[in-house]
């Protein structure tokens, strides 16, 4: 196995132990670059020498006996919505092409210090909101789209360019490339990782989240970022809720089909099923998702529209001059009708370890000048503040990867990884395997 195709945890391991070094690993994925960024396209800038040396003063370092953290040596790319000091963070506008970053982002400094290399920032949807939509294309077809907005990010991992990349979430946008691109992501709890230094949109949305190639890896970025552990499990005994959710008619029959093959693998090793969708007094999720973005979205582009005017797109303008009428009394019942909804699926669930539902409406979109695929299927875990973690679960009639997701409770992201971990196991066919797209 060659390096760029060691997961995060595997290589992490070797440089620890002496049987790689940064230098090596880091050279790999360069060269990864090279040969798949004409055709991936998932970066707005590679610091290729940057990383490089400090690849090697980590790698000396390591020579006289000091690790500085679970990360050390390991690169890891940054959504550039995310600051990395003294890179540039042009959030893929116009408005801010000449930006570089001055200081990195709270997420950035917390694996820096454990050793982490950033590797570059990966292309976004403009603002990671509305605008530029990215070149990036999905590794395993060219003619689809990776998700959005954290296009990049998914798309980078997946086709072995770095193994690990941070992304936000303010709908879908960590978990659908995931899906798409057929990659291990997570979702936190909103508020566990600090948003300092990325680009604010939705203030009680926005979530920080990364990628990996699997459990393992997201678990690794986790203890780096003081999320508290659980012991591992096994599926044997695990109550496990299947909501297809109110926006299952969206989904293909691939992935209906992708979905209730795990839950046949599940019952089979183990596992309790149970069919519990979700309570009517939750009501339209994704409707009070929308207003809530529209309406602090406003609060969060009204700088970029007094500075910019016509500059800034229309429809981040349109948040700003609420075209959609939100009153004050609209956006207080909406973020209401989250808090109680958020108390609702905790008691709702209380009695099971997780929940399983659709993760994408089904293979990659065709690319489009418009949109990035569907983000209704997680939005509303997005709303509801729940950890999630995106979990490949085989491929579509045309050979694209499909996924499923497991939404834990908030908080309790140790545990939902435990849980994921013991998951995947059972319905990722890749698991323990290399999956080389192109």
């Amino acid at each position: 196995m060659t390096a760029e195709q060691l997961t995060a945890a595997e290589a992490a391991r070797a440089i620890a132990e002496g049987r790689l070094t940064s230098v090596a690993l880091v050279e790999a994925c360069l060269a990864r670059i090279s040969a798949r960024d004409e055709a991936v396209r998932a970066w707005l800038h590679v610091d290729r020498a940057g990383a490089l040396a400090t690849a090697a003063r980590l790698d000396a370092e390591r020579a006289r006996g000091t690790l500085r953290g679970p990360l050390h040596g390991v690169p890891f790319g940054v959504k550039d919505v995310i600051d990395v000091a003294g890179l540039p963070c042009t959030h893929n506008s116009p408005l801010h092409r000449d930006r570089v970053a001055g200081d990195d982002a709270g997420c950035v400094a917390i694996l820096k210090a454990a050793g982490g290399i950033p590797l570059g920032k990966t292309d976004t949807v403009e603002f990671a909101a509305a605008g530029n939509l990215p070149a990036t294309r999905n590794p395993h077809d060219r003619s689809r789209t990776a998700g959005g907005s954290s296009s990049g990010s998914g798309a980078a991992v997946a086709d072995l360019q770095v193994p690990l990349s941070f992304g936000t979430q303010t709908g879908g946008s960590v978990i659908r490339p995931a899906a798409y691109c057929g990659v291990y992501a997570l979702k936190p709890t909103w508020g566990v990782v600090s948003r300092e230094g990325a680009k604010l949109y939705a203030a009680s949305l926005d979530t920080i989240g990364w990628y990996g190639r699997s459990v393992a890896d997201l678990a690794l970025v986790a203890e780096v970022l003081a999320i508290p552990p659980a012991a591992p499990r096994p599926v044997a005994g695990m109550r496990i809720a299947l909501c297809r959710t109110p926006y299952a008619d969206l989904a293909s029959p691939a992935a209906h089909a992708a979905l209730d093959a795990a839950v046949r693998a599940l019952e089979a090793a183990g596992a309790v099923i149970v069919e519990r969708e979700l309570p009517p007094s939750m009501g339209d999720l994704n409707g009070t998702k929308e207003t809530v973005m529209s309406g602090e979205g406003r609060a969060a582009f009204l700088p970029l529209a007094r500075v910019h005017g016509d500059g800034l797109h229309d429809r981040l303008r349109s948040h700003v001059e609420n075209r959609k009428g939100i009153t004050p009394a609209e956006l207080r019942a909406a973020l209401d009708h989250a808090a109680q909804s958020r108390v609702a699926f905790d008691s709702y669930y209380r009695d099971v370890d997780a929940v399983l539902s659709l993760a994408a409406t089904g293979e990659a979109d065709p690319v489009a000048p418009d949109h990035t695929g569907s983000p209704l299927l997680n939005a509303l875990w997005t709303l509801l503040h729940t950890p999630v973690v995106s979990i490949p679960a085989g491929d579509g009639p045309n050979g694209l990867p499909l996924a499923v997701q497991l939404i834990g409770f908030r908080y309790g992201d140790g545990a939902l990884l435990a849980a994921a971990e013991a998951v995947a196991r059972i319905i990722d066919p890749w698991f323990g395997r290399v999956r080389i797209p192109g």
